[in-house]
């Protein structure tokens, strides 16, 4: 048997060109290798948390991984279904992405949720970006985005309860990187 030496196949889904869908596939790409580095920062964290709370959020991260693990796979057969190839590869996510690892390692909990929410607001930064691009291509792919926006939104929520005080205001507000949002957060 040969080895197919091409990462797109001669089709896509009906409705959308060949070229659109395969746009549509290769925006997912860069989205797949986020949702990667989420539920392994949201693990990482989940191993390192301690202190005050710790039950409380070691416990609340569980779900969320879970959910976001169901996202990867979720994302990479739509990949698959529009005629690309996903790749999931830890060397494909590390080359690829234009951000650094968790900053994070052993440290309370106030410090990693800060820092979480910091990741967040970036992850789902750039997810409205895409699905901003997706939008005008296919309403299927704007769909799943949409969905994964909002019980990301939800999830980064719950964070932010933690780190809010009693004027609604975020203990970290301001904060660009993960490190100075958990230094805010001490």
């Amino acid at each position: 048997m040969a080895v197919k030496r091409t990462n797109h196949a001669g089709y896509t889904v009906p409705g959308l060109t060949l070229q659109d869908g395969h746009k549509v596939g290769a925006l997912l790409q860069a989205r797949l290798h986020a949702l990667n580095d989420l539920q392994l920062s949201l693990k990482h964290a989940h191993w390192n948390v301690v202190g005050r709370d710790f039950i409380s959020v070691h416990e609340m991260l569980d779900p969320q991984i879970d959910i976001v693990r169901a996202m990867v796979d979720e994302t990479a057969e739509r990949i698959a279904t529009l005629g690309v190839s996903p790749n999931g590869l830890p060397g494909a996510l590390v080359t690829a992405r234009s951000w650094d690892d968790y900053a994070i390692g052993r440290a309370g909990t106030a410090a990693h949720l800060a820092a979480l929410d910091v990741v967040y607001s970036g992850f789902l930064s750039s997810h409205r970006k895409a699905l901003a691009e997706v939008s005008v291509l296919d309403p299927i792919t704007e769909d799943l985005l949409i969905g994964q926006c909002g019980k990301l939104e939800l999830f980064q929520w719950f964070m932010r309860a933690h780190l809010e005080d009693d004027d609604g205001d975020l203990l970290t507000a301001g904060a660009k990187t993960e490190r100075s949002a958990a230094n805010k957060a001490k």
